[in-house]
C-alpha cells in the first residue's frame, strides 16, 4: 500500500482563460490547440504562476504581453510546446537521404558547390546531429567544403539543449551500429550522459526561428526536414508553410514531412514521392535566382 500523499491535479482553467491562452499562443507562434488540451494547458500554466507570483491568468497573459516581458515570453512558449523527438525518428527517411540524396549533395560540393540542409523544427537537437552523421558519413571532409547545416526551432529551452549535444546514453539505442562509436564522445558526458562529438558540431548553425514569422536568410535549401510540424498548425497556417518550404527546395533537393502530414496536392504535383514522407524535385525545374544559394549564417 503507497502511504504517500499524493499532488493534486491544478484545477482546469476557465474556458475563456484557455480561449484567451490559445488566441495568445496562436498570435505568437501559430500553433493551434484545441478544447481537449485544456488539462495540458493547466498544468503547464499552473507552474508558471506560481514561479512568477500572479494570481489569474487573466493577469499572467495583459502582463505578458507588455514591452520587456520577452524572456517570459520565451517561457511561455516553451512550456506550451511539445517537443517530441528522437535519434534515428522514421529511419526510412534517413535511409533515402544516405542512399539516395547525400551521394549527389557530396559531390556538389566537393565540386566547389554550396550545399545546404536545414531541420526546420529541431526540437532537442537529435534529428539535426542525425543529419550531420549521414553528412560526414557521406563527405567525411564536410567541414572543408562549403556544407552546412541549418537547425530552427522556436522553443529556446529546446534550443540550449541542442546546442549543448549531451544526452542520455540510454537514448541512444534507435541509432544504428557503429554511429554512436563514430559520433559521440563517450567520454566526454556525466550522470549517463552522451557528447555528441566535435565534427557533427562543427557543421550544424542551431537559430532561434518561429516558421510562420519572417526568415532572416535567402536562397534555397538541398535537403529541408520538417516532420510533425504542421500537426500543430491550422489548415491556413499549414498551406502557407508548405508552399514556403517548397519555394526554398533546390532542383534535385529533398523535402521529408512527418508520417502523418501530407502535402497540398498543388504543391505534391511539383515533387516525386519517393518514399513515405520523402518528395523530391526534379532536376529539369528551372530554379528561380534565389534557389541558386542558401545565406545561411556561417
Amino acid at each position: 500500500m503507497n502511504d504517500q500523499p499524493q499532488s493534486a491535479a491544478p484545477p482546469l482553467i476557465s474556458p475563456d482563460d484557455f480561449a484567451m491562452v490559445a488566441d495568445l499562443l496562436k498570435r505568437m507562434t501559430g500553433i493551434h490547440i484545441g478544447g481537449n488540451k485544456r488539462a495540458m494547458v493547466s498544468g503547464r500554466l499552473a507552474k508558471r504562476l506560481k514561479a512568477l507570483g500572479i494570481g489569474s491568468v487573466d493577469a499572467y497573459c495583459t502582463w505578458l504581453q507588455q514591452p520587456g516581458n520577452a524572456t517570459e515570453q520565451d517561457a511561455f512558449i516553451s512550456a506550451l510546446t511539445t517537443n517530441m523527438t528522437r535519434f534515428n525518428r522514421e529511419d526510412h527517411h534517413f535511409t533515402h537521404l544516405a542512399d539516395r540524396i547525400l551521394p549527389n549533395l557530396a559531390a556538389a560540393a566537393r565540386a566547389g558547390r554550396r550545399v545546404r540542409l536545414w531541420s526546420a523544427a529541431c526540437s532537442t537537437g537529435e534529428e539535426a546531429y542525425d543529419l550531420a552523421f549521414r553528412t560526414l558519413d557521406a563527405c567525411p571532409e564536410a567541414a572543408r567544403l562549403d556544407l552546412r547545416i541549418l537547425a530552427t526551432d522556436i522553443d529556446k529551452a529546446a534550443l540550449e539543449i541542442a546546442r549543448a549535444g549531451a544526452y542520455p546514453a540510454s537514448s541512444l539505442t534507435d541509432l544504428p551500429a557503429g554511429y554512436a562509436e563514430r559520433h559521440l564522445d563517450r567520454g566526454a558526458g556525466r550522470n549517463g550522459m552522451v557528447r555528441v562529438a566535435q565534427a557533427p558540431r562543427d557543421l550544424i548553425t542551431f537559430r532561434c526561428l518561429n516558421l510562420n514569422g519572417e526568415w532572416p536568410f535567402h536562397g534555397g535549401f538541398d535537403v529541408i526536414m520538417c516532420r510533425n510540424v504542421t500537426i500543430y498548425f491550422d489548415d491556413d497556417t499549414q498551406a502557407r508553410l508548405w508552399q514556403r518550404l517548397a519555394d526554398r527546395i533546390a532542383p534535385g533537393g529533398a523535402l521529408y514531412v512527418g508520417h502523418s502530414e501530407m502535402l497540398p496536392e498543388p504543391i505534391a504535383r511539383r515533387f516525386t514521392q519517393q518514399e513515405r514522407g520523402a518528395f523530391c524535385l526534379p532536376r529539369d525545374v528551372s530554379p528561380d535566382p534565389a534557389h541558386r544559394r542558401a545565406d545561411v549564417p556561417p
